[in-house]
């Protein structure tokens, strides 16, 4: 029996990454990008265009078609300072991320601020030009909470979301550790070519790699493609600060999943069965929590909506379930069904971490992650210690890592 994940210790899993392997750049053509292909304790080498050589036919691949906004948003004070606020994810009083992006004329907002100490008091203004137009754009930080500020957008436009508000004045927040600002080409380039709803702080990094000729390609050959949204928080950069994982805080991500996707997960598992690949640690958090809430409201069928939530150490409660992957979603979508929701639009937390089994898929497209992070922690769960010998051969063989590096794609 594996050691619970509360009591891992995360400086076991580090490695050294020396700066100049970081990818600060994408290259010139997505699916140029190197692939390690590891199964059953073997790696091989190839590249992103040779993937459906790797992938069997009637696999179902599962993408996240969330979308980056341009979350930073840069006041200069009457002094002359600059303060960014960092949007992080909308205020309690709202629904979903959907719902908070089309507000107009204000939108409250928890935010992290960068020069909380310059901004005493009063609302912070800018006028931006959107149209041909200008527009006046006031902050005014209504409470702290943690590390971060409620605060409160009020524009004097009100034809204007708050998302096209963001397309306009805001920057995108490309991960710190590229230490460099957003230029033009990031626009595009840290997004994926099928990035539909807005929301993100981060782009699923894994989908980075995917041309509209490559996943042509994965459909000539039979391969499924279809999306989750899951949108990413700032949290997926949080290092983890303690020792063990049980004071490590997961942070909380909406992810929103069609019924009838859920329902045609359970039938691909049933009676097609062939594999079931996540494209990106975001998709397969997406797709494991799905099995949960299952076995949630197995145990709960009067569970409320209201109530649902994937808790950070739910999958790890013993005796730990053992409902089956197609009766944990059936019994999902059969709920979904009795409170006449179309789509689940819930937060998770959940963290797979070793000692996790993964419950829907079968494999993992996945870019090279921080050394003591909670995506190699992911990483460790599906290769076991096999993880060290992937990430020294991808060290060794010139692999391009983080964001904009190379990928990999990790069979169970």
């Amino acid at each position: 029996m594996h050691l619970h994940p509360r009591h891992i210790s995360i400086k076991d899993f580090t490695y050294h990454l020396p700066d100049e392997r970081i990818a600060r750049y994408p290259l010139a053509e997505r699916d140029a990008s190197k692939l390690l292909v590891y199964r059953n304790g073997t790696i091989s080498e190839s590249n992103y265009r040779h993937l459906p050589d790797f992938i069997p036919a009637e696999s179902l691949l599962l993408f996240n078609n969330t979308k980056v906004v341009e979350a930073r948003l840069l006041f200069q004070k009457s002094t002359g300072s600059t303060i960014e606020l960092f949007c992080l994810e909308p205020g309690d009083n709202y629904p979903d991320i959907t719902t908070a992006m089309l507000q107009k004329k204000s939108v409250r907002w928890k935010c992290l601020v960068g020069g909380a100490k310059k901004w005493k008091e009063g609302a912070l203004e800018k006028t931006i030009t959107i149209h041909n137009h200008p527009v006046l754009v006031q902050a005014h930080k209504l409470e702290k909470s943690g590390d971060s500020f409620l605060i409160e957008f009020e524009w004097d436009d009100d034809s204007l979301s708050f998302a096209e508000l963001l397309h306009a004045a805001g920057v995108l927040p490309l991960p710190p550790y590229l230490n460099r600002v957003a230029e033009e080409e990031d626009k595009q380039r840290y997004q994926t070519v099928y990035a539909r709803h807005d929301g993100s702080v981060a782009a699923p990094t894994a989908g980075l790699h995917f041309t509209p000729a490559l996943q042509q390609a994965l459909a000539s050959k039979q391969v499924q493609q279809q999306y989750v949204t899951l949108h990413v928080g700032a949290g997926t950069f949080k290092p983890v600060k303690s020792e063990t994982l049980e004071a490590h805080e997961m942070h909380a991500e909406f992810m929103d999943v069609p019924l009838q996707l859920i329902e045609h997960i359970a039938h691909h598992i049933e009676t097609i069965q062939k594999p079931v690949i996540a494209v990106g640690t975001t998709s397969l958090r997406t797709i494991e929590s799905l099995y949960w809430l299952g076995v949630e409201v197995l145990q709960q069928p009067q569970l409320q909506p209201a109530a649902m939530h994937v808790q950070q150490w739910a999958p790890y409660q013993t005796p730990q379930a053992e409902t089956s992957t197609v009766a944990a979603l059936q019994a999902l979508a059969a709920w979904m069904r009795t409170n006449a929701l179309e789509r689940l639009i819930v937060k998770t937390q959940i963290i797979i971490a070793p000692g996790y089994r993964l419950k829907v898929a079968d494999a993992l497209i996945t870019n090279f992650h921080q050394p003591q992070s909670t995506l190699l922690l992911l990483i460790a769960a599906i290769t076991g210690d096999n993880w060290r010998t992937i990430y020294n051969y991808a060290m060794e063989h010139d692999f391009r890592f983080l964001s904009y590096g190379d990928g990999s794609l990790l069979w169970k």
